[in-house]
């Protein structure tokens, strides 16, 4: 059976504190914090970790490019510490438009392996004890000699790394604990597209796949008033879908003539048609809206294809007062127990 997540979002940190503390006395199994230009997930976790008793407190995720990776592997053990063992390290690049235009990345060629170099580095910073690290890779170079002695890590931080196209899948499975998928994912993407990457990953690694947790946001809007809920899901999708480096996903779920349409509009700032683009298929498939009783119905289609199934509430458009009336009820109507309450 899959578990269950809540992506954290709010206005502040104490609301996110607040918001990860519901869901952990509900009963979720993770609390998960996002990056992006305008908020530190690395410092939502430590708010988030301070609330909370026992769910895990992951990043969904942590721009891995950044950061130095021994910054990051820093970071990393102290969030661990400080949660007592529960932190999983979500780790990302991000478009190619971000590594370069954001954090300055010159080479944003080969993705996967930067990300692969990163994951191994990481480790082996956490295992300093074993001693001096000398590394000269594509991406990264360390020349790291402790001046005392290091205490070994109280245990191996679980990594997840962010994939979309089949080679990033293919990176978890060769290299990680999990995959962090987008929340454009949907049963088919999953099933058809990301599953086998990871097993190609895993084979490379002789490993094997299902060790290769498949972790993905679930777009999910609750209203009494369905039809509000589901214009809140499609300004989301709308939102996703206006990235070309997303469209793999569109296409394979046979949504390449919307995927253009939204595309078009969003360059031309058109954002009431790029979110009228958006068809009741789209919406139907890749997400989750309606009452409290659909959400819950819906999610079950996620049952088995999502390893841990996470909850994320649309806001592109949306007052921050209904996004969190939305985390609320997503806590409240479709935390595991009233999940598994419904499928007895």
């Amino acid at each position: 059976m899959s578990t269950y997540g809540l992506s954290v979002l709010g206005a502040d940190l104490q609301s996110m504190a607040q918001t990860a503390r519901a869901a952990d006395d509900a009963g979720f199994d993770a609390a998960w914090a996002a990056e992006f230009y305008s908020r530190s997930g690395s410092i939502t976790m430590a708010a988030m970790a301070n609330s909370t008793q026992n769910c895990r407190i992951g990043s969904s995720i942590l721009y891995g490019v950044g950061r130095s990776p021994l910054v990051l592997a820093t970071e990393a053990r102290d969030l661990d510490e400080l949660s007592h063992g529960r932190l999983v390290l979500g780790i990302g690049n991000g478009t190619k438009r971000m590594m370069s235009d954001w954090h300055g990345v010159p080479d944003t060629s080969a993705p996967a392996l930067r990300m692969e170099e990163l994951v191994v580095l990481l480790r082996r910073i956490w295992n300093l004890h074993e001693g001096p690290i000398h590394h000269e890779g594509r991406f990264y170079r360390m020349n790291l000699i402790p001046t005392g002695e290091v205490q070994p890590p109280s245990r191996p931080i679980p990594i997840i790394t962010a994939g979309v196209r089949p080679r990033m899948c293919e990176t978890a499975g060769r290299v990680a604990d999990g995959l962090a998928g987008h929340p454009l994912f949907t049963t088919t993407y999953v099933q058809e597209i990301v599953r086998p990457a990871i097993a190609k990953g895993a084979a490379h690694a002789d490993r094997d796949p299902r060790d290769v947790e498949v972790v993905s946001m679930v777009m999910c809007a609750i209203h009494d008033d369905a039809e509000v809920a589901r214009r809140e899901l499609a300004q989301q999708i709308a939102f996703y879908a206006s990235v070309k480096s997303y469209e793999t996903v569109l296409d394979v779920n046979g949504f390449a003539t919307e995927g253009r349409a939204i595309r078009e509009a969003f360059a031309r700032r058109d954002f009431p048609t790029m979110f009228a683009a958006v068809s009741e298929e789209m919406i139907d498939t890749m997400g989750v809206a309606g009452t409290a009783d659909d959400v819950r119905v819906g999610l079950t289609r996620y049952e088995g294809v999502l390893d841990h199934i996470m909850l994320y509430s649309p806001s592109v458009g949306i007052a921050p007062e209904r996004v969190q009336q939305n985390l609320e009820s997503l806590i409240r109507e479709c935390s595991p127990r009233r999940i598994a309450h419904a499928a007895q």
